[in-house]
Formats: structure tokens, sequence, C-alpha cells
């Protein structure tokens, strides 16, 4: 199987399972991937999900093996739905987490990414002419602005843990071999958050780039006002009076 799914009380860990290939992504990959999210979604009971590799790599970009005998039948080309890499266009309603160890390659879509200290990022099909039709251009500058990512964009140039944490584009850096372990832990810690509340600041955050400001700010403050009136806002008040939750703890 190419995608592997592990289900773990509210983390649901899905794995890349090509490490022939450096966990390489093809069609029938790409499918998968793309179909494993979908129900991570539709599953009530999963909270939080975990997207790894298998082997020593967390992912080689579009299989270029598959690109080289046809490119228009190695990965769906098509502008409406599911990307080349599969699920690279959706925007996903839950926190999506990457646990990366050696190399990561081209484009991604999860909310946090933690790397071991092995791991190597970069833009590397700049080198062969396949172009980032998988969000690179879009997520990137979002995440580590518009300057750093076309340092990475025009030269594929390899970036290594520790200058991807200081410009933005990791979140995370933990010791080689400890990257999955690392994700699931901080996976299970937002699981036992208030949900509600913390979907809705997730949605606001994203809602607001295709937003003006002022629009934003209505945006923010309308998704707030629905957790508020929900109950869950009061109920955590309650455990804060009652003394739950003080001092920087979670509970």
């Amino acid at each position: 199987m190419n995608i592997l799914i592990d289900k773990v009380g509210p983390v649901t860990t899905l794995t890349i399972n090509r490490a022939r290939v450096c966990n390489a992504i093809d069609r029938p990959t790409a499918q998968a991937l793309a179909d494993a999210l979908r129900e991570f979604e539709a599953d009530a009971s999963a909270r939080v999900a975990v997207l790894t590799g298998a082997g020593d790599s967390f992912c080689a970009g579009a299989d270029l093996s598959a690109v080289a005998d046809d490119a228009l039948r190695a990965n769906r080309l098509e502008r409406e739905g599911d990307g080349p890499m599969g699920p690279s266009r959706m925007q996903l309603n839950k926190p999506l987490i990457a646990a990366i160890e050696g190399h990561a390659v081209a484009g991604g879509l999860a909310d946090l990414r933690v790397v071991a200290q092995n791991t190597v990022l970069g833009v590397f099909c700049r080198r062969f002419g396949v172009p980032l039709i998988d969000g690179g251009t879009v997520r990137l500058p979002r995440v580590i602005g518009q300057g750093r990512a076309l340092d990475l964009i025009l030269t594929g140039r390899p970036v290594l843990a520790d200058e991807a944490l200081q410009i933005g584009l990791v979140n995370r850096v933990v010791p080689a071999g400890t990257a999955l372990a690392a994700a699931q832990e901080l996976a299970l810690e937002i699981a036992g958050l208030p949900q509600r509340c913390m979907l809705s600041d997730r949605a606001s955050s994203y809602e607001q780039w295709d937003l003006s400001f002022t629009q934003a700010l209505e945006n923010e403050f309308e998704r707030g006002m629905s957790v508020i009136n929900s109950g869950e806002t009061q109920a955590g008040a309650k455990r804060f009076k009652s003394g739950h939750g003080r001092h920087g703890r979670s509970a």
C-alpha cells in the first residue's frame, strides 16, 4: 500500500510508503494520499493528522522516473480537482502536521512542520525543469515571505534544518530519528485543546488572505462570537476560575 494509515485516539498518522524511491509521488500515490486525507476529514473522532514518510526520507516530490516515461500520464494534470501531488489544492478543516526526516522536496500543505536535524528541504525540481504546480509558488511566499521564497524558488538550493527554522519554513527541529514521535506528541497536545475555538481561529487565519483588512477583522469577530455562543468559552472560563490550566498548564 502506498499510503499507510494508523489511528491512535484522536491522532491519525499517514505514512507515504514508497521508501525505495524516497517516497516520491506517482499518480496512484497521489490519489491514495488525497483519499486518506478526505477520510481523515470525514472522521468525527479524528482531530489532528500527522504526515510522514517511510524509511530515511519524507518525500522526494514528484516521481521523475514516471515523468520521464510519460509526463502527461505520470501525475494528474488537470486545472480542476486534485493537484498532481494529490491533496496539494485542499484546504483542510483540521490541523495537519508534517513529521520530516531526510529530504523534503517541492510543494506541501501542512499547518506545522516538525523536522529532524538531518532534514534537507528545497525546491529541487528547479534543476530539472519541473514547474511548481502544486501550490509551491502560492503557499511558500505566504509562509516565509516573498523574498525568501524567491530565493528558494529561483535557485533550487538546499535548506538545512537550522536555516529552515530561522526563516520560518519549519516550526520545530528535533534530534534525528525523533520527528515522528515529536509530531505525534504535538498532535495529541492540539487534539486535547477546546476544539471549536481552535478550529475557528485556524480557519480565520487562512480565510483572511482572501479578505480586506476590515473584512478579515469582521470575519474573525463573527467566528469568535460563534464560539462564545456555543458555550465553549464560558466552560473554559469556569475551568480557569476553578484553578485548572493556570500558570501555563494546558489543563
